[in-house]
């Protein structure tokens, strides 16, 4: 895992971005979450987000796992009082936001990234896509 927190003129900083390579297995959604949640002590993010952040997080390397091709890395970047999520993976498919059967025990993860966020979405990139969320968050140091 990565951090930069570079210091410009007059005081103020550059945002935060966290960077961490997942694995292309099962423990991909554990790393992350662990990861995420080590950076959010770091950046000094109020722990009432954490829950939040860190369930979006899970859903979203787990359908990069499921869904996309290969889940790449995660991205996370803080700006002032917003924190957006980046997942990668390989795949072209894009996500599609799905009203999953009332008797279906999964097809819930955007669903609860919606839900959670405050907003969501998905870019196509070089390597295939990235699927993001956003949250509004305060720091506390």
């Amino acid at each position: 895992m990565t951090t930069s927190k570079m210091p410009t003129r007059g005081g103020t900083t550059t945002p935060a971005t966290v960077r961490l390579r997942l694995p292309d297995d099962v423990t991909a959604p554990a790393i992350a979450r662990h990861a995420v949640r080590a950076a959010l002590a770091d950046l000094d993010v109020d722990e009432r987000s954490w829950d939040d952040v860190l369930l979006a997080t899970s859903e979203l390397v787990t359908n990069a796992f499921e869904h996309g091709e290969r889940p790449d890395r995660l991205e996370l970047k803080l700006a002032g009082d917003r924190l957006v999520v980046r997942v990668f993976d390989a795949g072209k498919k894009v996500p599609e936001l799905k009203e999953p059967s009332p008797a279906a025990a999964r097809s819930r993860g955007l669903q609860l990234v919606r839900a959670l966020s405050e907003d969501w979405g998905y870019e196509r990139c070089e390597t295939g896509k990235f699927v993001w969320a956003a949250f509004a968050v305060t720091t506390v140091g």
